[in-house]
């Protein structure tokens, strides 16, 4: 098995990015060295990302991504990533739909590797990989 990236869209809503958010996740794998993995990225609305994060997460708030590692050897995962939120953030940001769509599966793709984001330190790391990694788009 190679590295395989899946997207279901289960929004509600139509996008665009498809290409590039498999593409961004694929270099990030195998950026790290990682030859064998599959990837399952869901987009959802934000009520059902809600759901996803109070029921496993204990947040009662929808998120904009939430990974769910499901096996180290090979690297199996899932990415959740909701379209409203992605479509608010990239609209605050500044930047187009499909650039922060790309983020948030990348990032989704880093904690899958094993990357965390709950000190501001790990936080500013996470998004020089991020970055670096958008840029190649």
């Amino acid at each position: 098995m190679p590295i395989t990236v899946t997207i279901t869209n289960a929004s509600g809503s139509r996008y665009r990015g498809k290409t590039e958010m498999t593409d961004i996740v694929k270099g990030a794998l195998k950026g790290h060295k990682v030859t064998l993995a599959r990837v399952d990225i869901i987009l959802l609305n934000d009520r059902d990302i809600r759901r996803l994060n109070k029921k496993y997460l204990q947040h009662d708030y929808a998120t904009d991504v939430i990974t769910f590692p499901i096996d180290d050897e090979p690297l199996f995962g899932e990415i959740y990533i909701s379209l409203d939120t992605a479509r608010r953030q990239a609209h605050e940001e500044g930047v187009g739909v499909v650039n922060e769509l790309c983020r948030l599966a990348v990032h989704g793709a880093l904690h899958l590797l094993g990357h965390d984001d709950t000190t501001d330190e790990q936080r500013r790391a996470m998004q020089k990989l991020e970055n670096r990694y958008l840029s190649r788009l």
